[in-house]
């Protein structure tokens, strides 16, 4: 006598469960009896949940199929099924949609199963077939820490990350931290792959050297006026763990926080010792962390997808900086930076003003801008920063250490800043490089602005698109819902761009239907000598314009490359959009090489 199937049903675990039971939207448990044709199924059909063989079948047949109505028909066909597969099958019962319930039997693998598959693929009658797919509830990690992570679930301000979970985690990205490197921590090291230390100043390093292959901290710590007359005494940031364990902290190990992308690698590059970091160290790092070459550097074996930053000094990004940022995004490498802690406008930070970057301000639990974030037309997106001033648990917690000076024991503590925003959109890419792994840096920049929900609460001075959606942006990228860019209107007809002149350059947009969007994304390509001098404004076919730049003559940096996102809800999408371009001093002078609108 046969095992009752509900006796020996295997059971499938999640790690762990939340009240609410999410059914992903493309099960096939309630599709119609009848088709046009038998489905095709792809490989993933011999599976009820990944990596787990299905044990059960669902079979619709044909309405003129003797087995759609009877029951004993039904039990017949699958065993003649699985005796042609070798498998022992049983019918289990009718469906409300008139399919049939079909058991495999035990301890079948996923070729076992495609067999059987096969079988009822071939039959003319059977109308289609799929297996009776597990569906699981929306995981909450069971990270002991998890439920102080508001900026992950929280609906007010939280970046809705769960809900990006079920589609990636960040498996097979590698995201380069570029940071003081990685001091070892238990809730982090699974994840972490080999780096580089880039510190060339043996004073700034700490290590007793200059550069190796060792990112490991030794600690930061400074003395009063160490660094510059009338700085206090500070004890080691542990900066780089902290923003690793944002990105990638192990998650549903029973223990410390949970990781955005917890599937994901990282990658530490130490830039920042004692006092700071240079320029130049920062550069290489660039370059060796998206796969270029650095001279008496070892090849780098981990080559990151993804880099944060969550760095940055005063002044414009500079030409040097600029060229190796460009360069790691034309090899396809995505660049995170955080915004500036100076309540100041971004543009007159780097990296947070370096073009074919995505710069980050920073939100607190309620979702205004947080009280130190910087701001500005070069700021693209939000994420949330915290802020521990008033209440500590209003940071954003992740993974420390307890060490005053060099390591001691390993901890955990609330941060704020942009520092611990840009994480989390470096997080976000990794999810939808690993969902998408297709997509280009300029493609998940528009994604995620596209994607993004206003700030609940207040940003003076300008957060970008909006605060990040981690679900909505992964499920757009996966072909799930949302948004990916929309159409592109684009003009490659090069102005001049003269002294004390203004110009304007037309775009077309015809085909669409009513307003623009409130997110329009307006791509500026400009050479300039001097771009402290350029007024850049986008002007609607009604003749209202839209400030996308000012001029400042802080702002000494070469050429504008550049995308700014405007709310243009309230124009007509059709009609003739212009950029106008209005240099306001002498002697330096560009050419505008092409702009675009992307609605």
């Amino acid at each position: 006598m046969r095992t009752s199937p509900s006796v020996r049903r295997k059971l499938i675990s999640v790690a762990a469960v939340s009240i609410a039971l999410f059914t992903a939207a493309t099960a096939s448990v309630a599709v119609a009896q009848e088709s046009a044709a038998p489905q095709e199924a792809p490989a993933a059909t011999s599976e009820a949940a990944p990596g787990a063989p299905a044990e059960r079948l669902i079979v619709g047949y044909k309405s003129g199929a003797a087995e759609a109505k009877s029951n004993k028909a039904a039990d017949a066909d699958a065993a003649a099924k699985g005796k042609e597969a070798g498998e022992q099958l049983d019918f289990q019962r009718r469906l409300g949609t008139g399919a049939a319930l079909v058991d495999l039997g035990e301890d079948l693998t996923k070729a076992d199963v495609a067999d059987v598959i096969a079988e009822y693929q071939a039959d003319p009658q059977v109308s289609y077939v799929v297996p009776d797919r597990l569906n699981k509830p929306l995981a909450t990690p069971n990270d002991t820490e998890y439920s102080k992570q508001w900026d992950l679930f929280e609906s007010t301000a939280g970046m809705n990350v769960p809900g990006a979970w079920d589609l990636a985690t960040g498996t097979g990205v590698t995201v380069a931290v570029i940071d003081t490197g990685y001091v070892a921590h238990s809730d982090l090291a699974a994840n972490i792959v080999g780096g580089y230390d880039f510190i060339s100043d043996a004073t700034v390093a700490n290590d007793g050297g200059g550069r190796d292959s060792n990112p490991a901290d030794p600690g930061d710590w400074t003395a009063a006026n160490e660094c510059q007359s009338g700085d206090p005494a500070s004890d080691s940031s542990w900066h780089g763990t902290h923003v690793a364990g944002t990105i990638a902290a192990a998650t549903n190990n029973g223990k410390g926080v949970a990781g955005i992308a917890y599937g994901a690698k990282v990658s530490p590059l130490r830039v920042l010792g004692k006092c700071g970091g240079y320029d130049s160290d920062i550069i290489d790092a660039i370059t060796w962390a998206s796969g270029g070459t650095v001279s008496g550097v070892p090849a780098n074996t981990n080559v990151a997808k993804v880099i944060n930053m969550s760095l940055g000094g005063g002044g414009a990004c500079t030409t040097a900086t600029q060229n190796a940022i460009n360069a790691a995004v034309n090899r396809g490498t995505t660049v995170v930076v955080a915004a500036g802690n100076s309540n100041a406008n971004a543009a007159n930070y780097s990296p947070a003003s370096c073009s074919n970057v995505i710069s980050v301000a920073a939100a607190d639990r309620q979702g205004n801008r947080s009280y130190y974030s910087n701001y500005g037309t070069v700021v693209d997106i939000a994420a949330p920063g915290g802020e521990t001033n008033s209440v500590t648990a209003n940071g954003i917690l992740s993974t420390l250490n307890a060490g005053a000076a060099g390591p001691g024991a390993e901890s955990y503590e609330y941060y704020q800043g942009t520092s611990m925003a840009a994480p989390h959109i470096a997080g976000l890419v990794a999810l939808m490089k690993s969902k998408n792994p297709a997509l280009t840096p300029a493609q998940i920049e528009s994604a995620i602005k596209t994607n993004s929900r206003a700030l609940p609460g207040t940003c003076s001075g300008g957060c970008g698109a909006g605060l990040a959606d981690a679900a909505k942006t992964v499920q757009a990228v996966s072909g799930s819902g949302g948004s990916t860019g929309g159409t592109t209107f684009t003009s490659t007809s090069a102005v001049a761009v003269p002294d004390n002149a203004t110009i304007e350059s037309p775009i077309t947009v015809s085909g669409r239907t009513g307003n623009a969007p409130s997110a329009l994304q307006v791509g500026v390509d400009l050479t300039h000598t001097y771009r402290g001098d350029l007024v850049i404004d986008l002007v609607a076919p009604d003749g209202s314009t839209y400030r996308l730049k000012s001029a400042s003559s802080s702002d000494s940096a070469d050429n504008v490359v550049a995308t700014y996102t405007v709310n243009a809800s309230s124009e007509v999408a059709n009609g003739t959009w212009k950029l106008r371009v209005q240099d306001t001093a002498a002697q330096d002078t560009g050419t505008l090489n092409s702009w675009k609108l992307t609605f």
